[in-house]
């Protein structure tokens, strides 16, 4: 009797552990140290760009890749991302009190209200404040390390 071995496929749920790290080693996300991760693949919970380097991959597979900057899997940058939202808008949209300085990070609530998006404070002003809507990764190369620990 042989037992076949289960391979990830597009929408396998996982238990596995993961680390994103750029190529100098700075932890961006990392599992290994605390409790695994689980997930569905297919469902946006990891981008597609990541989701295909696990395809294939066996229970109990220890890999890593490099993802590199011309892959989707955190988009290019984009310069039509960085916007300047005037002092009003965001009193409207959050606490009229609200101080903003460069680096912080604000989450702002989707048009129809059921998620959020971030972006950082790149300048600040009088009027208003200038936000970098990029995700933080965007154009840039990765190391991704994945243990797998389940597949169903």
């Amino acid at each position: 009797m042989t037992i076949d071995t289960m391979l990830i496929t597009e929408h396998s749920f996982l238990t596995l552990h993961y680390r994103l790290s750029s190529l100098a080693g700075v932890d961006i996300i990392n599992t290994f140290d605390d409790k695994p991760a689980t997930l569905t693949l297919g469902t946006g919970q990891l981008s597609p760009a990541l989701e295909a380097y696990l395809l294939g991959l066996s229970e109990a597979a220890h890999e890593t890749f490099v993802v590199p900057s011309s892959s989707a899997a955190f988009g290019d940058r984009s310069p039509d991302m960085v916007q300047w939202v005037t002092r009003d808008l965001l009193k409207k949209l959050g606490d009229k009190d609200e101080t903003y300085a460069v680096g912080d990070v604000v989450q702002f609530p989707t048009p129809d209200g059921q998620a959020t998006y971030a972006g950082a404070v790149q300048a600040v002003n009088e009027d208003s404040v200038q936000f970098d809507f990029n995700h933080p990764l965007a154009g840039q190369a990765v190391r991704f390390e994945v243990q797998i620990l389940g597949i169903l």
